[in-house]
């Protein structure tokens, strides 16, 4: 069975432009090992004017069918019966060509592997978002973005919280006509840069893949004659090449 991580809103939040902030998050997938309880992401804006970015988070839940369900996270008054991941801090004040940082903080038990979509939404700052400007600048802000058609493209990324005991027992199964890699353990794996090319040609490859193995789950294809395929296996910092010849 294949089981890949389906990441629909992975690409750009579109509200359109030609001029104004213009953010990167880096790579759309993190990972907060089992030992750590914080990870700081950066947010650059390429833009040439300020961007105002929000950070929302959703957890992910799977049902006993392995449909994901994204939902909001229940607001805690006491921080020691906090549970979940929470960014520090949720507004970020971006200069053009400049970088800010929020960190991902999770609190709560770490028996179990979870996971969270988290959005980096720009928009134009309004007295209720709590953007820290007066009031003077930010009409002047949103008065220098209606001069133009203006993109302000948000982006998510998945946040993986590893279990505190992380355990990664990962098998391989080369059968005759499948391969297939099983996580056994409790936390994802990666089958990371999968490549399926002609062995007499090498330019005559499908789309290179990268898919997440959730414990319990199982990531196959079928081998077929005259091609060959690599891809690199990670567990958590450990990394290694497999090259499998159908």
């Amino acid at each position: 069975m294949n089981y890949r991580w389906a990441l629909p809103f992975a690409g750009l939040l579109p509200l359109i432009a030609h001029a104004g902030p213009a953010i990167n998050v880096g790579v759309v997938y993190d990972y907060l090992d089992g030992d750590k309880s914080t990870y700081l992401k950066r947010v650059f804006n390429g833009g040439d004017s300020t961007a105002f970015v929000k950070v929302n988070i959703l957890e992910i839940i799977y049902d006993a069918q392995g449909k994901p369900q994204e939902v909001e996270l229940k607001p805690q008054s006491d921080a020691a019966s906090r549970d979940g991941l929470m960014a520090s801090p949720a507004r970020l004040i971006v200069p053009a060509n400049g970088m800010q940082g929020t960190r991902l903080l999770f609190m709560g038990p770490r028996d179990r592997e979870r996971y969270f979509r988290v959005r980096f939404v720009p928009v134009v700052p309004e007295k209720e978002d709590e953007f820290a400007i007066p009031a003077e600048e930010r009409e002047q802000y949103k008065q220098s973005l209606s001069a133009g058609v203006n993109v302000l493209a948000g982006y998510g990324t998945i946040f993986f919280v590893r279990p505190k005991d992380t355990r990664y027992s990962t098998q391989i199964d080369d059968g005759a006509v499948n391969y297939t890699v099983t996580n056994k353990g409790n936390s994802v794996v990666v089958v990371d840069e999968f490549k399926d090319c002609a062995a007499k040609d090498e330019n005559d490859c499908r789309p290179v893949i990268k898919s997440h193995v959730m414990p319990g789950k199982a990531f196959s294809f079928e081998k077929q004659a005259g091609r060959h395929y690599n891809f690199t296996l990670v567990e958590g910092s450990e990394q290694k090449k497999h090259e499998v010849k159908g």
